[in-house]
């Protein structure tokens, strides 16, 4: 039995933590806390913001995984869209992208539609689901020592980690939000070019 989603870690200080020193890592980011996290965190060209496809942001981090191979890809993204895209759990398993780490922001709240309970305040527990999806590595966070400890792990390893984060709002620190210009500076940063 899980313990209950109580969190308090400040889910801008864990995503700087996991974003300190990025080197060539490739960040995939899920709508809301996440993206504003990240960006506080620093812009750079190798983030990856999605302003929508709520649900979607383990799958492009797969798709980029599969596609980049050499690369390591870090999705972060909250409980809230991670629930939406449930159903990735199972896919991700499956592939076994070895170079592809998800870090869940658990703060049991639907933070983008007035903090409603989400069912991970209700229950859900997103790492006993990933490991029943057959997610090989889980890890979860409550306190900056175990952060800090993931940090390299969602860098090395194929993990699921789950951080237990505060409910506490943060200022919103908006990256760039021009979906076009965010996926060629993408593609140029990979040195994906058009023909």
């Amino acid at each position: 039995m899980s313990l209950p989603n109580d969190g308090t870690l400040d889910r801008r200080v864990v995503v700087a933590t996991l974003l300190r020193d990025p080197g060539d890592l490739l960040v995939v980011t899920g709508l809301g806390a996440a993206t504003y996290d990240a960006g506080a965190a620093g812009d750079r060209p190798t983030n990856f913001y999605l302003w929508g496809a709520m649900g979607g942001a383990a799958m492009i981090g797969l798709g980029i995984a599969l596609a980049q191979p050499k690369r390591r890809v870090l999705v972060i993204t909250g409980d809230g869209e991670m629930l939406m895209g449930l159903g990735s759990l199972a896919t991700l398993a499956a592939a076994q992208a070895p170079n592809l780490a998800v870090a869940v922001l658990d703060n049991a709240r639907f933070g983008e539609t007035g903090s409603q309970r989400s069912h991970t305040g209700l229950g859900t527990d997103l790492a006993a689901v990933a490991a029943a999806c057959g997610w090989q590595t889980i890890a979860e966070a409550r306190d900056m020592d175990e952060v800090a400890a993931l940090r390299s792990r969602l860098r090395s390893e194929a993990l699921f980690a789950v951080l237990r984060i505060s409910p506490e709002e943060k200022p919103r620190h908006l990256p760039p939000r021009d979906g076009a210009y965010l996926s060629d500076r993408f593609r140029r940063a990979l040195g994906v070019v058009d023909l």
